[in-house]
C-alpha cells in the first residue's frame, strides 16, 4: 500500500493538516513526514532547523506554548500513542485571533499539523505518547512562553473525560503559571 502526501489547509490561515507519505509491504512500512520539495509545491516554506521529541504519560497537558521572540513554526506528529493537539491563532490583527482548532493525532493515523509562526500549540495526552517536532527555528529559552490551558477567553474544549476527568491532569509548575490571553493581548499585540 502507498499513501502519498496529502495537504489540507485549515480554517486558521497558514495552518495545515498533513498526511505523510506512507508505504507498507510484507516487510513493514516507511513513513516520510517531511520533504522540502513536496512542501514547497503546496506553498509551504518550512526551513527545518531543529528536531526533538517529547515523551509524555497519559494525563499530561502541555499548555498553549510559543516563543515570544524568534517565532518557531513547527511540524508536529504523534509517533506513538494518542494526543489531542490544539493550535491557537495568536497573530496580532488576525481575523481569527484567539480562535483554536483541535485534532486527534495518533501513531496509527499518522496525521501531522503544520503550526505556523505566531500560533500557540499544546496538547492533552490521551495515551502514553511520543510526539515529534520539526521546527523552523531553534528553541530559545529566554523567549519561551505560553497561555494557560484553561484560559476562559480561548475556551478550549479539552476531552478531559478521555483521561478520567480534570483531577487526573499532570501539569508542570511552569504551565500552571502561564499568562492569560488578555495579558498576552495587552503586552504583545
Amino acid at each position: 500500500m502507498i499513501q502519498k502526501f496529502e495537504f489540507q489547509p485549515l480554517k486558521l490561515e497558514g495552518a495545515w493538516l498533513i498526511k505523510p507519505f506512507y508505504a507498507t509491504d510484507d516487510r513493514g512500512g516507511l513513513i516520510k513526514d517531511y520533504n522540502v520539495d513536496m512542501f514547497q509545491s503546496h506553498g509551504i516554506n518550512h526551513d527545518l532547523k531543529e528536531v526533538f521529541y517529547t515523551i509524555s504519560k497519559r494525563g499530561v497537558i502541555r499548555a498553549t506554548h510559543f516563543q515570544l521572540h524568534k517565532q518557531q513554526a513547527k511540524l508536529v506528529r504523534c509517533i506513538s500513542g494518542h494526543v489531542y493537539d490544539v493550535i491557537v491563532d495568536l497573530r496580532p490583527g488576525s481575523p481569527t485571533f484567539g480562535k483554536w482548532q483541535g485534532f486527534d493525532l495518533t501513531g496509527e493515523n499518522t496525521n501531522m499539523l503544520l503550526v505556523p509562526e505566531y500560533f500557540g500549540h499544546g496538547y492533552l495526552v490521551i495515551e502514553d505518547s511520543i510526539v515529534s517536532y520539526k521546527c523552523a527555528e531553534v528553541f530559545y529559552g529566554e523567549g519561551d512562553s505560553g497561555i494557560m490551558y484553561n484560559d476562559p477567553d480561548i475556551g478550549i474544549d479539552w476531552p478531559m473525560d478521555q483521561i478520567g476527568g480534570e483531577e487526573h491532569l499532570i501539569i508542570s509548575d511552569k504551565d500552571r503559571n502561564l499568562m492569560s490571553l488578555r495579558e498576552y493581548r495587552q503586552h504583545y499585540c
